[in-house]
């Protein structure tokens, strides 16, 4: 696997952080019986939305493309509370996914989070398949938020 590096969001990324967002919707919308110009416009516009939740309701948040060789992969939004790492989004695009770079992204921030005695909390929802590596890795369910679980990691939970 190659060096993972990270860099802030600009406006000149909005596209690629679309294309990121509709990966992530692909199974869903292709049940969707409309043509491609109406189902782009509607991931246009959940992506907008979302972003401008982001980043209205997560300030002090780090907005930043993942990148893997100078390539974009991904997107990763992580907030750093007084208690608290909150990994408000991780999303790699189709290729990069089941190849240990959500790992070892996740490995990563839970070093953080030990070094700094902080849990780390990612909201999830119930179907979504990377729940079972934010469970091998010892997270564990501590609420629900509408088709959201909440998960923490805890040095506590994972001794």
């Amino acid at each position: 696997m190659s060096t993972l590096t990270f860099r802030p969001i600009t406006e000149a990324d909005r596209d690629f952080l679309i294309a990121v967002y509709a990966s992530t919707r692909a199974d869903e919308i292709a049940l969707v019986n409309w043509g491609d110009e109406q189902k782009a416009s509607f991931l246009e516009g959940q992506f907008s939305a979302q972003h401008q939740y982001y980043q209205q309701h997560y300030t002090n948040t780090d907005f930043l493309i993942i990148l893997s060789n100078d390539n974009q992969i991904g997107r990763l939004y992580i907030a750093r509370w007084p208690n608290e790492i909150r990994i408000v989004d991780l999303a790699l695009l189709p290729e990069f996914r089941n190849l240990g770079y959500g790992s070892k992204i996740l490995k990563d921030v839970l070093a953080e989070a030990t070094k700094a005695v902080k849990s780390v909390t990612i909201h999830v929802e119930r179907f979504n398949p990377a729940r079972n590596l934010y469970q091998r890795l010892g997270f564990v369910k501590k609420g629900e938020h509408g088709i959201y679980d909440l998960m923490e990691w805890s040095t506590a939970l994972s001794a």
